[in-house]
């Protein structure tokens, strides 16, 4: 074990020790621990084959924490979430957040409350050791229903009083569509900014997914101080890859058009950002280690 990874766990270990005898109202307003992880959708081939060798490689080069994308059948990558959890330890990793998606039929109508389905997804992301669950989806057809999309946005505060009874956050995730589709006036992002309770409700920014090269994220981080505990950190290219809509891909951090450096500073600053997740989900050509491997590096190399 190299000395910087034994004191992370030696300062972890201490922090989760002094946290479980200190009342929770000590830590209200208080300026969250700051982690830098990697979102495991960037090695998400590797990881469908062999989920241990994959997340060994990830702890080898240096990563801390991972972000899972994957919980099916109340299993992590296959692994239920104790055996996950055990896994993680044995490398020495941490997983704070990780994505799912929060359906319509996840909400029972007739009783008013959550299915128990849904609310096993809260239990076992608490089980393996999560900070944040993050809903990381819109069906299509839940978006095509102006009148259904509010209702399932109403949702949003109540799975975050659900959630913060098991002691984590819920979030939500962007992608590109909220800022193309409306509800009233209101962009969807802004909608559900405005229509979320920040005490309830956090987000995960998928710098990215937003629109254009990087001045709009900046503006989002300005109009709303505060509300972006996680950030989702990648860089993109221009391309003409067919399929391509939005006519960007994701490359490595620090080569392409985005000022990565900046936005992440202005959200250390002033987004309330203090988990860090870098996702490439593209690698022209490159091996998706190297990619991740250069990726953490850059980040570093910014002070992160």
């Amino acid at each position: 074990m190299n000395s910087s990874r034994r004191k992370f766990i030696t300062t972890s270990a201490i922090a989760v020790a002094g946290s479980a005898i200190l009342p929770n109202y000590l830590f209200a307003g208080s300026r969250k621990i700051e982690r830098l992880g990697l979102q495991l959708y960037s090695v998400r081939d590797a990881m469908k084959v062999d989920p241990k060798g994959s997340l060994k490689k990830l702890a080898d080069m240096g990563y801390l924490h991972v972000e899972h994308a994957n919980y099916i059948d109340r299993k992590f990558y296959g692994y239920s979430a104790k055996d996950f959890k055990k896994l993680l330890n044995d490398l020495e990793l941490l997983m704070p957040s990780g994505h799912v998606r929060l359906q319509v039929e996840d909400w029972d109508t007739a009783k008013g409350d959550f299915t128990d389905k849904w609310k096993y997804t809260v239990e076992d992301a608490a089980a393996v050791g999560q900070r944040y669950l993050m809903n990381a989806w819109i069906e299509e057809n839940v978006r095509a229903d102006v009148d259904g999309l509010k209702r399932y946005i109403e949702k949003f505060n109540k799975c975050g009083e659900l959630c913060k009874a098991q002691g984590i956050t819920f979030g939500y995730h962007n992608h590109n569509f909220e800022f193309t589709l409306k509800i009233g006036d209101d962009r969807l992002y802004d909608y559900i900014l405005k229509n979320t309770d920040p005490n309830l409700v956090t987000q995960q920014l998928d710098i990215g997914n937003v629109p254009g090269e990087g001045a709009e994220v900046l503006e989002l981080l300005k109009k709303y101080p505060g509300r972006f505990e996680l950030l989702h950190v990648k860089d993109k290219i221009k391309s003409n890859a067919e399929g391509n809509m939005d006519g960007y891909v994701n490359t490595v951090l620090g080569v392409g058009v985005m000022p990565v450096k900046e936005i992440v500073n202005t959200a250390r600053k002033i987004g309330g950002t203090s988990q860090f997740i870098i996702e490439q989900e593209e690698y022209q050509g490159k091996d998706a280690f190297d990619c991740v491997k250069i990726d953490l590096q850059m980040m570093k190399k910014w002070g992160y």
